[in-house]
């Protein structure tokens, strides 16, 4: 397993946490995401022979946020 931790930037609230968990755990491959709101940080632990941070980052923009670098 590996873990990627990423910079979202446009959550405000427990809703857009919620979000953000709620594309990235289907992911096939993924097995935790946690999110903390006031540095908008985003750790995935994933099986990379499953998926790749890339998957990651196009599933939080479509939903609406932006991934910074």
């Amino acid at each position: 397993m590996e873990t990627i931790t990423l910079d979202v930037k446009g959550m405000t609230c427990m809703g857009c946490v919620a979000s953000v968990k709620r594309v990235l755990s289907p992911i096939v491959g993924v097995s935790q995401v946690d999110v903390v709101l006031e540095t908008g940080k985003v750790s995935v632990t994933y099986d990379a022979a499953q998926t790749q941070p890339a998957q990651f980052k196009e599933a939080i923009q479509d939903a609406g946020y932006q991934v910074l670098a």
